[in-house]
């Protein structure tokens, strides 16, 4: 399908076929339960929604119902510690793919407290320092930012899902505490655990985190409110981090069957965009060896080669 017919695209229409295309992969994956919240939702769950820079959207599936966004909000912690620490924030988290599960700590002893990037957990808790160093009530900031972003000032955090990540989130605490000691947290670990377990539990659609997403479709800009949230030079930076990093270590395979820049959290969801286009979301809890949603990956895959477009 050729971009110039973009504008006669029947989106509705494709994301039905994705639905029923996906349907028989539903029960695949395995749902996540080493956060024992986790694990109470209905496997054969499936949503998706578009959101497009000129602000038609379609939904089909379970795309209204909330679900636990887990990693999908570093996206937005990124976001928030690049525009106060700028360039900065690199001397603390580096911009490579891992190549290891992303709660490794191996790595981090190898290169001296410095995670390899700002998606896997050991990043998104320098992350999460950053903004707590640099923001006053930092959890209810980021969660206000959140909300401005998808749109929706009712999102909110799960408090189930909160006490149950910070019940069982050993190694989190274990990998802050062991970037604290090479000195790559500055402040209280506790505090810094608060604020990335509490953003990881909040709960929204598909239709909401498409909507979020927008201002990285449209070089920093969101088109509903028209504010600038990232410069268009930082935008294409966390973009080719999320198409090289986004999807743990099954990035490349991302990539090469979707070919977008995309975040995924071990909640089911997946959000990727398309640059001067569109926003998508998709959610299926079934995961795969990866972390990553089993259906929500063919899915993506499944839209960029129905609709002809990609970043490539």
């Amino acid at each position: 399908m050729a971009n110039d017919n973009l504008k006669h695209t029947d989106w509705q229409l494709i994301i039905n076929e994705i639905a029923n295309e996906v349907r028989p992969l539903l029960n695949e994956g395995k749902v996540a339960d080493y956060i024992p919240e986790l694990a109470n939702v209905d496997s054969n769950a499936f949503g998706i929604s578009i959101c497009m820079l000129d602000g038609r959207a379609f939904s089909c599936g379970d795309a209204h119902t909330k679900f636990s966004v887990q990693s999908i909000s570093k996206v937005f912690s990124l976001t928030k510690a690049f525009s106060i620490l700028k360039d900065d924030l690199w001397k603390r988290v580096g911009k490579e793919p891992s190549g290891n599960p992303f709660n490794s700590l191996i790595q981090l002893e190898n290169e001296n407290g410095k995670p390899r990037n700002p998606f896997i957990n050991a990043g998104a808790i320098v992350v999460a320092d950053c903004v707590v160093s640099n923001t006053e009530d930092s959890l209810n900031t980021i969660i206000d930012f959140i909300r401005e972003l998808a749109c929706n000032k009712s999102i909110k955090m799960n408090q189930a899902m909160f006490r149950s990540e910070k019940a069982f989130g050993h190694r989190n605490a274990a990998l802050a505490h062991f970037m604290k000691s090479y000195g790559n947290i500055e402040a209280d670990v506790d505090e810094v655990l608060d604020f990335y377990f509490g953003h990881c539990s909040l709960s929204m659609s598909c239709e909401d985190v498409a909507r979020a997403f927008l201002f990285l479709a449209n070089h920093g800009v969101h088109p509903v409110n028209k504010r600038r949230y990232l410069t268009a030079s930082q935008s294409k930076r966390i973009n080719s981090l999320l198409l090289t990093c986004g999807t743990y270590d099954a990035a490349g395979d991302f990539a090469f069957r979707v070919g977008m820049p995309g975040k995924s959290g071990v909640g089911g969801g997946i959000a990727a965009i398309i640059p001067g286009l569109l926003s998508i979301c998709v959610w299926s809890p079934g995961l795969d060896k990866y972390g990553n949603s089993l259906a929500g990956v063919k899915a993506l895959e499944l839209f960029t080669t129905k609709t002809g477009i990609s970043i490539f």
